[in-house]
């Protein structure tokens, strides 16, 4: 037993070494705001260096060359695109509205009010694996859980005396492992069944016709318990440990709660309760629409949803403990909150330029299409197949952050050739949402993880790229080990990955 302990701790001590030289190394990089201004240049040369390299869909015989941003009409695009790339940037509005909410409940109180709640009611024991669960629930709101819960998670944990950080990190690993896992269908499904049917229909045209919502279902719904059982794991035992005691300035001692704040909690409830039944009123009415439910208007609306979940109980309860007496206080509070969020706007800026940039010169969509190529290249069958697929689609994702973007490319290419050796194109999918969700939480180029940085420097100003990628590495090596255990049992057995859908073409 002692032998065994000294094993592990051995281990721990080695892991941490390694993590702590990717977070000196990934430090050593400019601040976000300054890697992105370089890396928008970066891409600027690169579109000149390579200028006129193509290659061809396979499928559609559609040519896609990289675009020189040197060349005349290339200067022109970057000069007149500036202010549309950061406008467009597409986290920036999302954040900032879903902000405005949370702020005024977070500078009311309110927030802090109910995490005294939660600690005084609430078993330590089970809160990582339910933000985890939270977590990976919450791509039922597409991308919104990116912006609620890692903040939430981080004032959560110090709340309870816990590092931050560790409550950040739970919180966006389950976000990011979230899309390749959910109990419930979402709209990620909608798109990805739709995208893979087109694909299938260039080798079979009835069995794309088959291919429903619901193709990778089975799947992902045990992936939700895989999910939360690994990263609470890691969080606990792996995160918590190395970041030790946090010694911020933020405040961590909670004290009973007062009779005016039990009264402003009890009617922000209420509020909320009220809000909240609107809102399944509207969205099941008014903003059903004629589709899909998870297409209608409603959930469209989402980050303007969670902004009125938030804004009307904390201006309720804002109300009740007299932190707003009037319209100056409410726009007082507001204003604190966007100036909070300067250094993200900024940040925006750069990095709208830098993703605009990269999907004008098409070189994500050339690097994915010679990724393919060397895929059917290698005459890989079996499991070095499906490693290699995943690894594949890994490293695009490195690349481009859209998944939906992504498997607008990858599947034509791919589908059709794991058709012809065998592999049902549901089956396909799913081992591309596994690529895509293991590395959504490690790539800069994730649209949500400059924002993930901005929440993260409120605790310490000096965490950088190399902190947060140290910090999320072994969720994405653990979850990676997992998945892979998972679909081996899967093929072993031969289980559908989802209602009709079969391993095997």
């Amino acid at each position: 037993m002692e032998e065994s302990r000294e094993s592990i701790s051995k281990f721990r001590r080695g892991l941490f070494r390694i993590l702590d030289g990717i977070e000196w190394l990934g430090n050593k990089l400019p601040s976000p705001l300054l890697l992105f201004a370089i890396l928008a240049l970066l891409v600027i040369v690169l579109s000149g260096i390579f200028s006129g390299v193509a290659v061809t869909n396979p499928t559609s015989g559609e040519v896609v060359e990289v675009k020189n941003l040197l060349s005349l009409s290339g200067l022109e695009y970057i000069f007149n695109s500036a202010v549309e790339n950061f406008i467009g940037f597409p986290p920036l509005g999302a954040v900032l509205v879903t902000m405005l909410g949370i702020g005024l409940a977070e500078q009311t109180g309110l927030i802090h009010t109910s995490l005294k709640g939660i600690v005084f009611s609430f078993p330590n024991k089970l809160l990582t694996a339910a933000l985890v669960f939270a977590g990976v629930m919450s791509s039922l709101a597409v991308n919104a859980g990116y912006v609620v819960l890692p903040p939430l998670g981080a004032v959560l944990f110090l709340g309870l005396g816990r590092h931050p950080l560790a409550g950040l990190a739970a919180a966006f690993a389950g976000v990011s492992g979230g899309f390749g896992a959910n109990l419930a269908l979402t709209s990620t499904d909608a798109i990805l069944q739709e995208l893979t049917a087109d694909a299938a229909r260039t080798i079979d045209p009835a069995y794309a016709d088959t291919i429903t919502v619901t193709m990778n279902y089975f799947f992902a719904a045990v992936s939700v318990l895989l999910v939360t059982i690994i990263g609470t794991f890691v969080t606990e035992k792996i995160i918590e440990p190395r970041l030790g005691k946090y010694k911020g300035e933020a405040d961590a001692e909670m004290e009973e709660l007062t009779d005016t704040e039990r009264k402003g909690m009890r009617l922000a409830g209420l509020g909320f309760l009220l809000t909240f039944a609107l809102m399944v009123y509207l969205s099941l009415g008014p903003l059903r629409g004629d589709g899909a439910y998870i297409e209608s208007p409603f959930f469209q609306a989402l980050v303007f949803v969670i902004f009125l979940l938030f804004l009307v109980p904390g201006l309720i309860y804002g109300i009740v403990v007299k932190e707003i007496k009037n319209d100056k206080d409410l726009t007082r509070l507001l204003g604190k909150t966007m100036a909070s969020m300067g250094g993200y706007i900024a940040l925006a800026f750069t990095a709208g330029q830098f993703i605009a940039y990269f999907q004008e010169t098409n070189l994500g969509t050339v690097i994915a299409f010679r990724g393919a190529d060397f895929l059917d290249s290698t005459g890989f069958d079996g499991i070095a197949l499906i490693l290699t697929f995943i690894g594949l689609t890994m490293v695009v994702n490195f690349f481009i952050g859209s998944s939906s973007a992504k498997w607008t490319i990858l599947a034509p290419v791919f589908v059709p050739i794991m058709m012809n050796l065998g592999y049902s194109p549901e089956f396909t999918t799913l081992l591309y949402r596994i690529g895509d969700s293991v590395t959504n939480m490690v790539t800069p180029l994730l649209l949500y993880f400059p924002v993930v940085i901005a929440f993260a420097q409120r605790y310490d100003k000096k965490i950088g790229i190399g902190t947060l990628i140290s910090v999320m590495i072994p969720y994405s090596v653990a979850f990676l080990l997992g998945w892979l255990v998972l679909l081996l049992i899967w093929v072993l057995l031969g289980i559908p990955v989802g209602p009709g859908a079969p391993v095997q073409y």
